[in-house]
């Protein structure tokens, strides 16, 4: 289960990261992956889970209507985020749970978004992508999306090419679209979907999300085992060479996969869903 709350310390994160941006903006470091506009452009009206801080005071003691202040880089950088649901995400326990550590890297880039004033949309996928948010890119709008997530069960097969290939067609602005996955497929299919997204003019960053018991499997002996996505179960021992050979596959993938998007101009940051959550978030933020 989601809770509101660790928003209010991704805030706190945000505005760290902003003093360490400032701080550090000189040689090679890494700053937020989404800037902030400074320059004063317009007001708009205000809707409930806008920063209140942007209200401008003075035009309501005139007009006795809320407004909040706008500035000329606010909406001109949109984040998608794709978040993987298949059944493959529903795995871990807890914290560890990928599915809910994925859904909260997610929602942090949406927060962070609309603090600094630009667009965001949200979408969940299997083999199509399906939008969440209704579009207005505030505050009130990621808690909603936490209520959303909150009601979904991550079931069936993933096909991270197609989504990405559809979703290709909705990229109308300066986009970054933000893939969130265990990345459990064929790299193939992964390089193609980025080329997909590539290749529509946006900036792409796949996150990969791992859970400790994935690296180093609680099983040991004559184990059965359950395709998450597909339902198929197989039987076999799992230690020694059968254990080792497990772990260096899954080793070879992340490094393949990793490779493959790169390769393609994309970022590629691996998660682990034992590591605390903001210091990962943080890790994926920055460039």
């Amino acid at each position: 289960m989601i809770e509101p709350d660790f928003l209010d310390e991704l805030e706190r994160l945000r505005s760290a990261l902003k003093l360490e941006s400032s701080a550090l903006r000189q040689g090679e470091q890494r700053s937020p992956r989404v800037g902030e506009g400074l320059t004063f452009s317009d007001f708009r009206r205000y809707s409930p889970g806008d920063d209140t801080r942007l209200i401008d005071w003075n035009l309501y003691a005139r007009t006795d209507e809320f407004f909040i202040k706008q500035f000329e880089e606010e909406r001109s950088l949109t984040v998608h985020v794709l978040l993987d649901v298949s059944g493959s995400m529903d795995f871990g326990t807890g914290a560890t749970d990928k599915f809910e550590y994925g859904a909260k890297i997610g929602l942090g880039f949406a927060a962070l978004t609309a603090a600094s004033h630009n667009d965001f949309s949200f979408w969940v996928y299997r083999d199509d992508a399906e939008r969440l948010d209704t579009g207005r890119s505030n505050r009130g709008e990621v808690i909603a999306l936490i209520d959303r997530l909150n009601e979904l069960q991550p079931t069936g097969e993933g096909d991270v090419e197609a989504a990405a290939a559809g979703f290709a067609d909705h990229i109308r602005t300066r986009s970054l679209v933000v893939i969130v996955s265990d990345c459990l497929a064929d790299p193939a299919a992964l390089e193609s979907g980025v080329v997909a997204l590539s290749g529509a003019g946006a900036d792409v960053l796949v996150v990969r999300v791992i859970a400790p018991e994935e690296r180093e499997p609680d099983a040991v002996g004559d184990t059965l085992f359950a395709d998450l996505e597909s339902e198929a179960t197989k039987r076999s021992y799992f230690g020694g060479p059968f254990a080792t050979a497990y772990r260096s596959r899954l080793e070879a993938h992340v490094e393949t996969v990793a490779q493959r998007v790169t390769e393609m101009g994309a970022d590629h940051e691996t998660v682990d869903t034992g590591a605390d959550f903001f210091e990962s978030f943080a890790s994926v933020w920055l460039e």
